[in-house]
């Protein structure tokens, strides 16, 4: 009798610990992985038909969520758009009194940077009639042009539709890395999204 109390209360023991590292571990990963500026997200994810949880992806990849982080190549903001994108962009949308400094705004930024996802994908869509999301971030990433380019090349496409490798290694650890931080999302927030 004593052995089974025993052994019944290093089972709860293990229970509530297992329960409080499960808890932790959640807490760490919401603080790691965040939902900033989620109005945003969630607005412009609905209006250009996205999954919100690869938008926050994609912010996390591209700027830890630093609306004033600014690359080496120029892009800005939180989507790290570059100057011309924004300006071809904000023409498009109809943001008026655009600036490129305006791509330091959270919600100029957001908004652009969605549209753009949704443009990728829409041409990918048209350029080869199936769409992926390693397609769309490989050209958020490395270009558009780039992307068509290795899809009629054997080399990198074997099936002309998707991609079996990616020539340039900062946007194949990019989409990998997007794609991570995008698993990890869904196990945070799925529920709450």
């Amino acid at each position: 009798m004593r052995k089974i109390r025993r052994s019944l209360k290093v089972l709860i023991v293990l229970i509530i610990a297992l329960v409080a590292i499960v808890y932790v571990l959640n807490s760490v990963g919401k603080k790691i992985f965040p939902l900033e500026y989620k109005g945003y997200v969630i607005k412009y994810s609905e209006e250009y038909e996205l999954d919100p949880l690869l938008v926050f992806s994609v912010i996390k990849a591209e700027s830890n969520f630093n609306p004033r982080a600014t690359s080496r190549k120029n892009a800005r903001g939180l989507m790290q758009i570059m100057d011309n994108t924004g300006i071809w962009a904000a023409e498009q949308i109809g943001i008026e009194e655009f600036q490129v400094e305006s791509l330091y705004d959270p919600e100029v930024n957001i908004r652009i940077g969605c549209w753009y996802l949704k443009k990728l994908r829409n041409e990918l869509y048209k350029y080869n009639g199936e769409i992926n999301n390693d397609l769309i971030l490989a050209a958020y990433n490395g270009g558009i042009g780039n992307v068509q380019k290795w899809l009629k090349d054997s080399q990198y496409s074997s099936s002309g539709k998707t991609l079996d490798r990616i020539p340039y290694k900062e946007t194949e650890h990019y989409v990998k890395k997007v794609n991570n931080y995008q698993r990890i999302y869904k196990k945070l927030y799925e529920k709450e999204i």
